[in-house]
């Protein structure tokens, strides 16, 4: 069985670190969900395919039908097409598309509306006239999937290749946690026992899940032996006896553990003994519920329910509302009904928030994972249990638009993974958009979702609408801008169906206001093409650092580690001193607008492109004007990054790879594998240089806090330009070696003043 635990991240876990290994959003798989990899890539990678082919469903596409006709039509569509990816790269685990020209599969993404519950889900009989937090369902389970949906399930699975795909996808699951020993405490500073308590949680969801769909009582029984060991009932020790057991001061353990017991408690309901049952809810009563209900007035263990908008209140509010849920009714002691007075009213105040005015996380793009799954699971909890989502959905209207900021962080080369990507994920996955997709009517984000590597889960089974038909890539533009001023970043591509596209993200954004999750990074970019990454980010440093989540101050501890230094950023160095945190950039950008089709193949127009600006003078102290602008080329197949600054001290481009790089003068050659990009300073002034150099800090950094060793980066190289003190207009051209594209077809842009930018202002050269 794979070693799974570190695949997200480099921070200590119950595991060994694998300090050998190269930074993360470059060289290494991105286990955004923790899906066994024996099972994962038995099934992605060598599974008998239904490919496309040009003919595919041909004589469909002559008609236009309409009603359950439509719905029909679509379902054939569908079953006749299977599972649109190939199968996943192996490399960065994103789905890889056929080449296929239109057919009627790949049309604009829609709903098709049936009564037929062998290709619909049926409407929820429990519709209360006047919903209320505190009056539930009368049948179970209560939480994300009531027994209507799972009645007409195993109808559903015989004719839907996804569900079909998940459903054998969580069996393995199941089947190779199922031998495994319970998960074995183990407490990871201050990070607490959050890694314990998601894998619980993912492993009762696969056992539940096997139980429900077979009655066979080895699942309820393995089921039991975890959730008896969580609470300290079991062979092994499992903590601190009393109410510290599930670590309330580090309050996302508790919640998630009593998620965990709240699935486990409700989905099982009718299998368990009166003993058994009694004993899940003491547990989660003492352990969850009580010290949740504290944690309102406490500010030691619930600072996270004080104006605090991201994944922690999210995800807090969610394992408590959701073990509330279960045991109303059950538990008289009045506990359940003052948790939801508290956690519904909070999240509203809070977490909801976390989505900015453009749909972009406040956090970072990793930590969106946590708290929208948090989020999802509580409105999902609540609809199904009571009836309404109390304004979860509704309260923030941007809500409905972060499903795009999803789609656009994530290229080819994976997430543009700027600041901290966070704890192992283990049960938190981007399946939220699936229930968003659904009850927001964003077909887009269904048919993006399903076909990522961390669909396969339970709560998939249930929140995929299998009415969905079409292709997300159908009438979808290759570019979106960012504009709120918290985040400020822009994504380009050159297709969103080519696994070697051309994509490049780049931010400014705020220093501050980030949950103290950000880096020091305006200006920061990714770029990818060819099926791999060249420009790149180092993800988190330790989380046990001293000083790491200090505060994002100017003067923070945090600002002292390598990877969250200036330094440890793809933007301009001056006088190698950190970027300043009262930094307001402004951005400016515009695109062509081009649009995919319903192909895979996208054949883009000579005179595509787009470009994203920036004045970043505010985020230093030793620069009169600083404007950083990045666009695309002829046709999308080269990108021009260009820096028109003016400062009274030694500036730096840096850049990180994992590319072996190569200089010549003012130019270097990156390779990774059998790959090549050829990156150029155009008509570069006296005084600059090209060299390289490791990703580590500068000899006269300041001083690390006492006893602190700085994160290592192994297999990094970082590109460097240097100027002295001036003004400058610095143009690096980057030409990633295309198949079939001779030196002659790329094109040498002009020099323009990024204040002079337009769509057409390097059309000649």
């Amino acid at each position: 069985m794979a070693d799974y635990a570190n695949e997200t991240s480099g921070l200590t876990t119950s595991r060994p670190k694998t300090r050998s290994r190269k930074w993360l959003w470059i060289g290494v798989p991105v286990a955004i969900a923790v899906i066994l990899a024996a099972v994962l890539g038995g099934v992605l990678g060598s599974r008998a395919h239904k490919h496309h082919n040009d003919n595919a469903s041909a004589d469909a596409s002559t008609s236009s039908p309409t009603g359950e006709a439509a719905a029909s039509q679509a379902a054939s569509i569908k079953e006749a097409v299977g599972l649109y990816p190939t199968g996943t790269n192996s490399q960065y685990l994103l789905p890889l598309y056929p080449s296929t020209t239109n057919t009627a599969a790949f049309t604009t993404p829609t709903f098709h509306e049936s009564s037929n519950s062998a290709l619909a889900w049926p409407q929820d009989p429990f519709q209360p006239s006047n919903p209320s937090p505190t009056s539930v369902r009368s049948d179970r389970p209560r939480l994300i999937a009531p027994q209507y949906k799972w009645n007409v399930l195993p109808q559903l699975i015989k004719n839907d290749p996804y569900l079909k795909f998940w459903n054998d996808t969580i069996f393995g699951n199941a089947t190779a946690y199922y031998p495994l020993q319970p998960v074995v405490y183990h407490m990871d500073g201050s990070s607490g026992i959050l890694d314990n308590a998601r894998e619980i949680k993912m492993r009762v969801k696969a056992f539940a899940y096997a139980y429900r769909m077979t009655n066979d009582t080895k699942w309820l029984d393995r089921t039991y032996e975890e959730l008896q060991n969580a609470a300290g009932n079991g062979t092994q020790s499992f903590g601190p006896d009393g109410q510290d057991k599930w670590n309330p001061t580090h309050f996302l353990d508790t919640a998630e553990f009593t998620a965990a017991f709240a699935i486990a408690y409700d989905w099982l309901y009718e299998a368990w003994s009166a003993e058994q049952r009694s004993s899940i809810l003491t547990s989660m009563k003492f352990y969850g519920l009580e010290v949740g209900l504290n944690a309102f007035s406490n500010s030691s263990t619930g600072w996270w329910a004080n104006n605090i908008e991201g994944n922690w209140n999210c995800v807090c509010n969610s394992g408590l509302t959701m073990g509330a849920l279960a045991v109303l009714g059950d538990d008289d002691s009045g506990i359940p009904e003052q948790i939801l007075g508290k956690t519904i009213p909070n999240a509203l105040e809070n977490c909801i928030w976390a989505v900015s005015s453009d749909g972009t996380w406040s956090e970072t793009a990793n930590y969106w994972y946590f708290g929208t799954t948090g989020l999802a699971e509580m409105t999902a909890s609540l609809m199904t249990a009571t009836g309404d989502d109390y304004g979860l959905l509704t309260n923030n209207p941007n809500l409905n638009l972060t499903g795009l900021y999803h789609m656009s962080v994530t290229g080819p080369g994976s997430l543009f993974a700027y600041g901290d990507h966070g704890p192992n994920k283990f049960s938190t996955t981007a399946n939220g958009i699936l229930f968003w997709g659904d009850v927001l009517k964003r077909p887009e984000y269904i048919l993006f979702q399903r076909d990522q590597h961390d669909a396969p889960e339970p709560w998939s089974m249930f929140w995929y609408d299998p009415t969905v038909s079409g292709a997300f890539w159908d009438g979808m533009p290759l570019d979106h801008f960012f504009d709120n001023s918290t985040d400020q970043w822009g994504a380009m591509r050159s297709s969103w169906t080519d696994s070697n596209a051309l994509y490049v993200g780049i931010k400014a954004g705020t220093l501050q206001g980030h949950q103290t999750h950000n880096d020091l990074d305006c200006g920061d970019f990714v770029l990818d093409a060819l099926g791999t990454r060249w420009a790149g980010e180092l993800g988190s440093g330790d989380y046990l650092s001293t000083g790491y989540f200090s505060s994002d101050d100017q003067d923070s501890q945090r600002w002292l580690y390598y990877r969250k230094r200036t330094e440890g950023q793809n933007t301009i160095l001056v006088n190698r001193q950190n970027q300043l945190v009262t930094a307001q950039p402004t951005v400016k950008h515009d695109s062509s607008n081009t649009e995919q089709g319903s192909s895979t193949v996208l054949d883009v127009p000579s005179d595509s492109t787009a470009y994203w600006t920036a004045d970043l003078t505010s985020a230093y102290g030793n620069v009169t004007s600083f404007k950083r602008g990045i666009r695309f080329l002829n046709g999308r197949k080269q990108v021009l990054l260009q820096d028109d600054i003016t400062a009274s001290g030694e500036i730096m481009w840096r850049m990180h790879t994992n590319a072996t790089v190569s200089t010549n003068g003012n130019s270097a050659t990156l390779t990774i594998g059998d790959k090549k990009l050829q990156m150029t300073i155009l008509s570069p002034t006296d005084g600059v240089t090209l060299s390289t150099g490791p990703a580590q800090r500068f000899d006269d950094d300041p001083p690390l806090p006492a006893n602190q060793v700085d994160q290592p980066n192994p297999g990094v190289t970082v590109v460097m330009i240097t100027l002295p003190a001036g003004e400058y207009s610095l143009q690096v051209l980057f030409n990633p070696q295309w198949d079939g594209m001779s030196s002659s077809d790329f094109v040498t842009p002009p020099s323009v003043p990024i204040d002079n930018w337009s769509l057409t202002s390097h059309n000649s050269s």
